[in-house]
């Protein structure tokens, strides 16, 4: 599933991209990249955003989603792929199916706050109005990579600051 050469590959590595200069930014490290399908254009890229813009929606996903939205001119892109580093949130999830999406890429899963197929596996749901093609796994281990050392490097910021006694 994971051959060098596939635009697959290609375009998770542009994702990755992303995903790691939202990490030199201080973000959660995750990218995403939106490409019309036939013709491999992509429309937009954007890692997360949360922090910059103190907004609780702007995941990567939902930044490139608006941003392709807006190349395009409608807020729907049923012709379109987006490639993501890390299994997309409820919330994601609902924007990609509001979306239409025709295809969803993500790198590595996430059982603690993925929706897609972990937790409430929102494309599954009968009330989920738009189901994309979904295929995972394609650069995942690079994706858990970089976000294993984002986490690790700042739970060790963390232990060098002093914390407050039980006494204080």
């Amino acid at each position: 599933m994971d051959d060098d050469r596939s635009p697959d590959r290609t375009y998770m590595d542009m994702a990755l991209e992303e995903a790691r200069r939202a990490g030199a930014r201080g973000e959660v490290p995750i990218g995403a990249i939106v490409v019309e399908t036939a013709t491999g254009q992509v429309l937009a890229a954007a890692g997360n955003g949360t922090e910059a813009m103190a907004d609780p929606t702007a995941h990567a996903e939902i930044l490139a989603l608006r941003a392709a939205a807006r190349t395009r001119g409608r807020p729907r892109l049923p012709d379109c792929t987006l490639y993501v580093t890390l299994e997309p949130c409820a919330m994601c999830a609902a924007a990609i199916s509001f979306a239409r999406i025709r295809r969803l890429v993500f790198a590595a899963a996430d059982p603690k706050g993925g929706a897609v197929l972990h937790g409430p596996r929102f494309f599954t749901q009968p009330t989920c109005h738009h189901r994309p093609e979904i295929d995972h796994g394609i650069a995942a281990e690079a994706a858990a990579d970089l976000l294993r050392t984002f986490f690790r490097a700042r739970r060790g910021a963390d232990r060098t600051h002093e914390r407050p006694t039980a006494q204080e």
